[in-house]
């Protein structure tokens, strides 16, 4: 986010999700809040792929700086999905279905 590789979109789906994420851990008893952040990571694994995928420079103009910003998108993008299962167990404990 902060190397101006990837839009300004990528940026605020992330931190969004994020605060969703500070939501729900606030508000323990709160199935709404864990169902909304719960969607929101799903969509943000979706979007994520699709920026990287667009606004992956090319071979040219990788500085240092670029690839570090990249990998880091990129592992936060393999991590999403093992949030999304602690997320989802979170969920079943708050009396989900």
């Amino acid at each position: 986010c902060m190397n101006y590789m990837l839009p300004v979109s990528y940026a605020w789906g992330n931190f969004s999700v994020l605060a969703m994420g500070i939501w729900a851990i606030v508000q323990r008893d709160s199935l709404d809040a864990i169902t909304m952040f719960l969607t929101g990571l799903l969509l943000t694994v979706l979007t994520d792929i699709i920026h990287i995928s667009i606004f992956y420079p090319s071979h040219d103009y990788l500085s240092d700086a670029k690839r570090f910003s990249v990998g880091m998108a990129i592992f936060s993008l393999l991590l999403k999905p093992v949030s999304c299962y602690l997320v989802y167990r979170m969920y079943r404990e708050r009396g989900g279905e």
